[in-house]
Formats: C-alpha cells, structure tokens, sequence
C-alpha cells in the first residue's frame, strides 16, 4: 500500500476540526454518558450496560422512541471503544471515567480529533455488520451448539468490510479534488457503481445493474449509521421508492430523479479521518501545505501531479514562509536539470514565479544568460514591466519551445490543449522544423515526434516526423 498515492486533501484548520468532532452525535453522547457514569453503573462480560440501566442512559441522552434504549446502548459502546470509559473490575462490572475523558475539555484539538478517531473505528466496526435480527435467526445452527452460522446468513465479514472501506476510498478520491467538501454530494447509484461496475464495460448488464442496486440499499443503511459521526452529510433514498414494491430500487436512467435515489458528501472532519485511516494502512495521503517547509525541489517535484487549485494553494502556503526574493533564487535553483522531469519542474517554476512580486526581479536577471532559465526569465520579467529586459537569441527561443511542449506533453499528454499549441507553433514559424531538430534539448526528437502525431496537417505532421528522425539521428539514439 506505501506505493499508493491520493490526490492532496484540503483540510479545515484542526481547532475547527475539534470542534465540529465535539458536536457530533457520537462522540457529544458517548462524552455525556461518560460522565453521567457513577460508583452505580454496571457493565455486562462485553462491556454493556446492563439491561436495566439502559433506559436512564436513554433519558440522560434526551432519547425517546422504540430505538431509544438501542442508541444509548451504541453510544455506551463508543464511549468505551474511545477509552471515555474503562472497566476497572470485570468481574463486578464496575467502570470509571476513562483517561481521555479529560481530554475533550482539556486537551489539543490533535488530542480531540484522536479520541474523536477512536470513536469514528467503533461507529465503523458497526457498520459492517448486518441487521442483527438475521443474526440471531442464525443463532443454535441445528445442532443445538449455540454457535453463530455464517453460512446461514448473507453475510461476509472480510467482503463487507472491503466493501465499505473501497465506497469510502473512492468517496475520498471524489472529495479529494478541486471543489473538495463543499462540492457537490455524490449520488448514492454513482457511487455503488463505481465499486461494481467494471472500468472496462461500457454498458452494464442486467445482472451488474441488480449488484448497483443491492448495494445502493445496503449503502443507505451504512451512510444513514455513519451520518451522526459526522464523517458524512447524507440525503437517504426516498421511502416512497421502497414501498413500491418488494425488489429494491433499480438505479435511476436519467438524471430528472437521481436525488430520490440518495446522495452522500464527505464533511471536513470526514475528509481529515478518512486520510488519517489511510496514513494509518500505509497510503501515501498528502494534505494541501505538507510542502510548506520543504525544499523548492519537493514544490516542483510534487504539484504537478496535483489538481491545478491544490498545486496552486499549496504553492502560495510555500510562498508565504520565504521572502520573494529568496523565494524566487530557490525555485530558479531547483528547475534546473537535464533530466527527464526538467522540463516539468520549469513549467512549476514559471507558475510559482508568476506569484511572486516585482521584488524577486534580481534572481531573474541573474539567469538571463542561463541556457535553460534565460527564456522564462525574459517571459517573468516582461509580463512584470521590467525595462531594458535583452531580446532572447533565436536559439534560446527555440529551446524555450521545446522545453514548454515537453512540459505539456508530460503534463497533459496528447490533449486538446496541446495540439492547439502544435498547430499554433507550425502556423507562426514556417521553418520551424527544418531548425528544431538541431536544438541541443534532451526531448527534442520526442518533442517533434509528438508534434507529427498531433499536427491534423499531414504535410506538417510528415515534416515534423522527418525532423524526429533527424534529431534522433544527431544524438546518436
């Protein structure tokens, strides 16, 4: 899992964090009931209340209704899993306030958001078990032995498991993105069917739709147990559509009825517990301003791979700890290179410079004679107004070409983008290919080799390709 990479996550500032952990329905209840425990209370082998002191856990929680005594008994369950609680005699049942109790009104907000952690794994545990109505009719499997039967129910531990933990990962990778939390909520069909419905299959079959719809019920459950943790803002499936009939819901063909069929969101504090879950199995979960105190190799290095809003705060977070100057010295020093990333960090570079004001003037005039940073350097100091800026030579201009298509094309690949770039560069310089197979630039032939198979022009293209060939051939590869 190490090799694993997410897109970096935006996360709100932790006392924010904290407190929004602190409102939550699981842990505002497992905290109170915590405390309302005294030298009284009596716990069961598993750590249970007892049966007759549910209904005043009910009442100290504000809890009324046939499932009363069943919430107070889940948030007891909570405030033990999160150590709110310990046993300090099982044989009695006798409890005591837990260590970390005196941590939601005393500790860091780190220390809130552990305990809240803690109590978000207990909420989770549950939500992987089934109705458990069908596990006791699996109870006493014929012989009489009291052992639970799985092969009596439909239930898989280890497949369930799997199956909320990849809906939660790719709800991750959904939030993780541009708009992150306060984007859109995901339809509940959408995202059952990014679990079950192969990549490679462009349109489902019956039997695959009939999996989306299973699990779009049994996601429901899930996200309606998980809501009062406040990993999730969940819209339920409409009730109307299980009382039409019997079978579950097919998944909705258009889009005039999807909110009827669920919707879920992952809150800020889900998307902070989420990546923690994902630190803890060994992914590699980056939070936006993780580059803040590294290296400007590490900012080049690492952004490009993030979406342009993230790449963007996360440079101005690097900014904003270096004064301008220095700021732009360092990042001038780490685009250099040879290699088969250079040309991408310089693309980094060019967009961080371009956040950096007219004080950073004098690092870009000590590269102007600088083969590889000469021609961004002219560019920065242009759009900034500078005077007396030196025209660059034709050679310079040339290799400041190929150096950006290469950027480009590892960047985006063959998109639309850059075969507007081809077709622009081919349209301005006529003779462009019969000089840029000689320019000394490591992606030269790869360059022009992609400017051949872009270029919609078949006499550009076969220009673009003989010149490849050329630059190949001078390099000697």
């Amino acid at each position: 899992m190490s090799d694993s990479s997410m897109p970096p996550a935006r996360l709100h500032p932790e006392a924010e964090l904290a407190r929004e952990a602190l409102s939550t329905p699981l842990l505002s209840r497992a905290a109170r009931l915590a405390r309302w425990a005294g030298p009284g209370t009596r716990v069961d082998a598993g750590g249970g209340l007892v049966d007759e002191q549910l209904s005043a856990a009910a009442g100290e929680l504000g809890l009324s209704g046939e499932d009363a005594t069943a919430e107070a008994s889940a948030a007891w369950r909570v405030a033990v899993d999160a150590g709110l609680v310990d046993v300090v005699d099982e044989e009695e049942g006798t409890v005591t306030a837990g260590a970390d109790l005196a941590l939601l009104t005393g500790g860091s907000p780190q220390d809130v958001l552990t305990v809240w952690l803690a109590a978000l794994e207990s909420v989770l545990a549950d939500a992987s078990v089934p109705d458990l109505d069908g596990l006791v009719d699996a109870l006493v499997a014929g012989d009489g032995s009291g052992e639970l039967d799985l092969s009596s129910v439909d239930w898989d531990p280890e497949a369930e498991t799997q199956f909320l933990e990849g809906i939660l990962g790719n709800l991750y990778l959904l939030t993780a993105g541009e708009a992150g939390p306060a984007g859109s909520p995901v339809p509940l069909p959408a995202l059952a069917a990014s679990v079950i419905v192969p990549d490679d299959m462009p349109e489902p079959t019956d039997e695959v739709l009939q999996e989306v719809s299973d699990a779009m019920m049994r996601l429901d459950d899930r996200f309606r147990l998980l809501e009062p943790s406040g990993l999730v803002e969940y819209q339920p499936v409409d009730e109307a559509l299980l009382a039409e009939g019997d079978e579950d819901p097919a998944p909705p063909q258009d889009d005039t009825d999807v909110a009827r069929y669920g919707a879920v969101r992952l809150t800020p504090l889900g998307l902070y517990g989420l990546r923690a879950r994902l630190l803890e199995a060994g992914f590699d979960a980056p939070a936006v301003g993780d580059l803040a105190d590294k290296g400007a190799d590490a900012l080049l290095d690492r952004t490009p791979a993030f979406p342009p809003a993230a790449a963007h705060a996360e440079t101005e977070l690097w900014l904003a700890r270096r004064e301008p100057l220095d700021a732009a010295r360092e990042l001038l020093a780490a685009a250099r290179g040879t290699d088969e990333n250079a040309p991408l960090r310089r693309l980094q570079c060019q967009q961080a410079l371009a956040l950096v004001g007219a004080s950073a003037e004098p690092a870009l005039r000590d590269v102007l004679d600088d083969a590889e940073l000469g021609g961004l350097a002219r560019v920065w100091l242009t759009e900034h107004g500078a005077a007396d800026v030196p025209p660059p030579s034709e050679a310079m201009i040339f290799w400041l070409t190929i150096d950006t298509v290469a950027a480009q094309l590892a960047a985006e690949g063959n998109s639309e983008e850059l075969q507007a770039l081809v077709e622009g560069l081919a349209r301005q310089h006529s003779g462009f290919f019969t000089t840029a197979w000689r320019v000394e630039h490591p992606a030269t032939a790869d360059v022009l080799e992609a400017m051949g198979r872009l270029h919609p022009d078949k006499a550009i293209a076969k220009a673009a390709r003989k010149a490849a060939f050329k630059a190949r051939s001078q390099r000697g590869s």
